[in-house]
Parts: structure tokens; sequence; C-alpha cells
């Protein structure tokens, strides 16, 4: 039995006694590596609050961390620091406290107002890699900063919960940028750019057999959600996280998709070597946008 107030005390042996199971699966070097990082997270509600909570578990020490909105009522089903003792708080604040409550020798900044023009450069100074748990509508922000991810030479990650399952993308610095996978153009409206990130953030859409698309609204920003794929989300992002910080195992990047249902029992895998302007992405947005172009304007 360990001393609790000595290891809370001690930073070295808390890392040592806090993280000693994962050994055997990573190296004491891979570890250290781990905890020596910094990952920004963006959102911190159903996805992005799974991915700080599980890399904290990892063991990765550092943080940067943002989020403007408070939660409420409706995150409870499927946010993780969704209490009937956080409504109402902001989402990064209570986040953080969440962190630091399973390992007290972090180093994690809040940003509470969210990411803006204004502090991106102090939201992605010094971060190792960048992970997107943006709200789906948030296009826009989300464009921003993979392209500032891009310029700064770093990778950045996403895993959008649909249905019951998960896709996962990977964009690597070197590799092919976020407008150029998804087709997006400055003069797209927001609908366009929308749906071009859902067909392209799932190319193999298991998820549309049985998603019911009448409870999608745009113009509220609302669409059905599970915390089970939220969790299967943040798995997969934590592994990838993994492996792109110690550099261990091969990193599907972009144009590399992938999809997982656990309700179908079914896994895809596949390249979009030309991302969205490929025949079939380009008619399945054109199918979209007629059922959902009642929403513009």
């Amino acid at each position: 039995m360990t001393d609790i107030d000595l290891i809370q005390k001690d930073a070295d042996l808390f890392f040592q006694e806090a993280f000693k199971r994962n050994i055997g699966i990573l190296t004491a070097e891979e570890q250290e590596r781990l905890r020596k990082a910094k990952v920004g997270i963006v959102g911190c509600g159903g996805v992005g609050g799974a991915h700080l909570l599980n890399l904290v578990r990892l063991g990765v020490g550092r943080f940067h961390i943002a989020d403007m909105d408070n939660f409420d009522a409706v995150n409870i089903q499927r946010q993780y620091g969704a209490t009937i003792k956080t409504l109402g708080e902001n989402k990064a604040k209570a986040m953080k406290e969440a962190a630091l409550a399973i390992n007290p020798h972090l180093e994690i900044h809040e940003f509470s107002g969210g990411v803006t023009a204004n502090n991106v450069g102090d939201f992605m100074d010094g971060i190792d890699i960048l992970v997107d748990g943006i709200d789906f509508f948030a296009f826009e922000m989300r464009r921003r900063l993979f392209l500032q991810a891009r310029e700064n030479g770093i990778f950045a990650v996403t895993a959008g919960p649909l249905g019951f399952g998960s896709a996962l993308l990977v964009f690597s610095p070197q590799g092919m940028g976020f407008d150029e996978y998804f087709d997006i153009r400055d003069e797209m409206t927001d609908l366009q750019k929308m749906i071009a990130f859902a067909v392209g953030l799932a190319p193999s859409a298991l998820h549309m057999k049985y998603l019911n698309l009448g409870k999608v609204d745009p113009s509220a920003k609302t669409g059905p959600a599970l915390m089970s794929a939220c969790a299967l989300a943040s798995a997969l992002v934590v592994t990838e996280v993994l492996k792109i910080l110690t550099g261990r195992g091969k990193v599907w990047r972009v144009p590399n998709y992938s999809q997982f249902d656990p309700f179908l029992q079914k896994y895809k895998r596949g390249v979009l070597w030309n991302g969205n302007r490929c025949f079939y992405q380009k008619l399945k947005r054109w199918v979209l946008y007629q059922r959902f172009k009642r929403y513009e304007g």
C-alpha cells in the first residue's frame, strides 16, 4: 500500500505509481514521452471531455483545453463532465477540475472563452498535437484550427460519433490538407460545408442504415448522438494520439479513412485519393443538399 499523501505531493512518485499498469503495453520511455507531451483539445463536451480524461489516464502530462459553452441538462446523456453539480458551469473549467482530480500534477491551461482569432496563437503555442472535440456544426472554427495545425507542422486528429459507431481521420502536416480533402471553398454556404464535412468524415456511411435524418436540424445545429459512440470515438483518438506522440505503429493519415460500427459489427477502412472531389462523394453531397436545402435562408 502506497502512502497516499506522499504520492499526491511527489510528482515523480505519483507518475510511477499511477501509470505503472501501462508498462508492458507501453515502454517506460514511451510513457515518459507522453508525460512530457502537450495536447491541445478544442471542445470539452461529448467527445472532447472523453478525450481529455482518457489522455490524462494514459499519462499525458500537459494540456491546452478550450470551450466557451456551459453544461446544460441536454448534455447529461453523453458528456463526461455533465452532472447535476456542473450544470451551468463552463465546460473547460469543469473539465480542468475533473482532470486535476485524476492527476494533480498536470500542467493544464483552460481557455474558457473558447478559441478565437485573437487567442488561437496562444492556444496552439507549444502543443504537439491537435485533438478535435468541436461540436459537429461549428465548422469554421474546426477548419481554422486544422489549417493552423498544418502551418505549425503538427498532426490533427478527429473522430466523429455517428450512430452507434465512430469515424476517424488523421491529418498529417505533410499530407493532404483539410480543405483539400473535404473539397471546401470559401464561396460555399455553411450548409454545403457541413455536408462536405459529414460525407468526407465517413465515406462508408455505415450509420445511414438506421439513422433518422429527420432528427437532424442544421438550422438549430442539433442531431442525435449516443454516449457509447462518444466513448468509441475517444478510444480511437487516444490510440492515434499515442501512436503519433511515441512514434509507434503506422498512422493511416488522410486520404485514408476508417469507420467502425459495433451495432452492425462492421469495420471499413478505405482511401479517398481525390478526397470529396471523386464522383460518388459529389453525388452523396448533392443528395444530402437536396434533403436539407430548405434550411438555408
